[in-house]
């Protein structure tokens, strides 16, 4: 057996413990020593307090995971409070946290979602989630974070209408393993993680009993795969829709049975290759913010649908420059929407763009309330950046 591959093997169980929320941060993970910044989630309490999740270090074997708090609408931020750095394997292999997410579920209860892998992907991977139960205390206390299923769940969550909850999972192909920056896929061995073959692609996990056990339904898979990264809405009449990215931007699939079958996937937007973000307003309208350019991670937009996919409409440009993605979002219980978003992750930015559905409608702020490119988190460069400007 070739060495690269005993390496995912035999330190596969680490993978499979559960990590620590390290707290404090070390000075070192912080945006100020720490210039990566990659876009992970943003999620609004019962109380009114916003979290912030963000990768650090690396898009790759090294990432880390940081969270951070806002009490007056992201106007101003704590420093990092948790991380999670799950360590290293023996041989001095990084696991890494590179794909989650936050959510507040029904209940109140912040979800911080994080995948762990030897490395950037040992051909298995796992979702694992954290659950704090007073995310507005001045203490929250967390529990201790376990394992769901296999893959990478980048993207919240989906209430359905039977009050079950609808994650998006992806298990990534095997082409995709790769463990440090000296790993050579032609080593790995055919036969690792082989029985997982047939589960790969864009899955759909569903939970009846609020997040405690979780049922693996169905899945789809792409012609042209990347990350998936997919993402689900339910329609009126029970449908499933989920949308993924693939090598050429977005497609769609739909389900009629609650996830356990999918129609093949079909072009919805040829667009950059990239995360975003969609979910259904309080109004029944649909909100899509995606690229608005074919192949360059450029003008970020938001539309809307009114027929729950079939057709879109609005186009509010919320970014225009280049270099940014990876959107993540909420409706505020005011009827404004929060957007995060990475921009020069190298350098260091996380930015927020706030905005109402009537202003996607119109194309422009007519509310009044539109706030867009505001500065969430910056590394020491972009600091320096924005103070020279």
């Amino acid at each position: 057996m070739k060495e690269q591959t005993r390496v995912c093997i035999d330190n596969a169980e680490l993978a499979m413990r559960p990590p620590r929320l390290i707290t404090p941060v070390p000075a070192e993970y912080f945006p100020e020593c720490d210039d990566y910044t990659m876009s992970s989630g943003i999620a609004r309490t019962p109380g009114g307090r916003l979290y912030l999740a963000w990768f650090g270090k690396d898009d790759g074997p090294e990432t880390v995971m940081l969270l951070a708090h806002s009490d007056d609408e992201g106007k101003s931020w704590s420093a990092p409070e948790y991380l999670i750095d799950p360590g290293r394997t023996p041989e001095g292999h990084h696991l890494s946290c590179l794909v989650g997410t936050v959510w507040c579920d029904p209940l109140g209860r912040l979800w911080w979602i994080f995948s762990q892998s030897v490395g950037y992907y040992d051909g298995r991977a796992g979702v694992w989630a954290v659950i704090c139960e007073n995310p507005d205390a001045a203490t929250p206390e967390w529990g201790t974070p376990f394992r769901i299923w296999h893959g990478c769940a980048l993207n919240k969550p989906t209430v359905l209408t039977d009050g079950s909850w609808a994650l998006p999972v992806s298990l990534w192909r095997r082409e995709q393993i790769w463990v440090d920056r000296n790993f050579n896929w032609n080593d790995v061995d055919s036969s690792l993680y082989a029985e997982l073959d047939d589960l790969r692609g864009a899955n759909l996990l569903v939970s009846a009993d609020c997040g405690r056990n979780w049922e693996l339904r169905g899945r789809q898979r792409s012609v042209d795969p990347c990350f998936d990264e997919n993402m689900v809405l339910e329609r009126r009449d029970g449908t499933l829709m989920m949308y993924a990215r693939d090598q050429h931007g977005i497609v769609s699939s739909l389900s009629a049975d609650g996830g356990r079958h999918w129609t093949p996937f079909r072009r919805e937007w040829r667009t950059a290759s990239a995360r975003f973000f969609t979910t259904r307003l309080p109004s029944g309208k649909w909100l899509m913010v995606r690229h608005d350019t074919e192949g360059e991670r450029s003008h970020l937009t938001a539309f809307l649908s009114d027929d729950e996919g079939v057709s879109w409409y609005g186009k509010l440009l919320l970014d225009e420059r280049d270099s940014i993605s990876y959107p993540d979002g909420f409706v505020h219980p005011d009827g404004r929407i929060f957007v995060q978003y990475d921009r020069l992750r190298t350098k260091g930015e996380i930015l927020l763009a706030v905005f109402t559905e009537e202003d996607v409608a119109a194309g422009r702020d007519v509310s009044g309330r539109v706030e867009l490119k505001r500065p969430l988190i910056q590394g020491a460069t972009q600091r320096r950046l924005s103070a020279a400007v």
